[in-house]
């Protein structure tokens, strides 16, 4: 039994929503959720796609999935990925998935001269820190994450507007 991994295909849009409904589920998040199939669909394969995504598969069953996209260093004048989800289903854990994934991502950073990988994960998840660093992850403390969306991205972008 072994992992492969292969780009998402047209027509699995539901698969991928799936994994993110999971993923959600198990962060504690899924009332965060309010996206949908249909908006995956676009998004993954519409006509000028900027978000990318990969399924892990175990002897041809959906194990897990990473979505990522294309970020980009001014200091480093290059891009890089930004790994915006990574989710292997409870029963597929400890095989070696995530791994797999995180492997394939990073050859795909260095066969095109790309410069970092990152993404983000939540302080209470130590499991996943654990095997972040086990990667060579380094966790940078002295960043914070920032984000407006919401009620607070509209008052912000009718403020500009003035």
């Amino acid at each position: 039994m072994t992992v492969s991994i292969r780009s998402a295909r047209p027509g699995e849009a539901g698969l991928v929503f799936a994994f993110v409904r999971e993923l959600a589920e198990y962060e504690r998040l899924l009332d965060a959720v309010d996206a949908s199939e249909a908006m995956l669909d676009a998004a993954l394969f519409g006509r000028d796609p900027r978000v990318f995504c990969d399924i892990a598969e175990w002897d041809g069953e959906p194990a897990g999935f990473a979505l990522w996209f294309a970020n980009f260093s001014t200091f480093r004048g290059r891009h890089g990925i930004y790994l915006e989800d990574l989710f292997v289903r409870p029963p597929y854990r400890r095989r070696g998935i995530g791994r797999a994934l995180f492997h394939h991502l990073a050859r795909h950073c260095v066969e095109r001269g790309w410069t970092r990988f990152e993404w983000a994960v939540l302080d209470w998840n130590a499991p996943s820190i654990a095997f972040y660093k086990s990667l060579g992850a380094e966790l940078l403390d002295d960043w914070t994450v920032c984000r407006i969306s919401g009620d607070a991205l509209t008052r912000l972008a009718a403020a500009g507007a003035r």
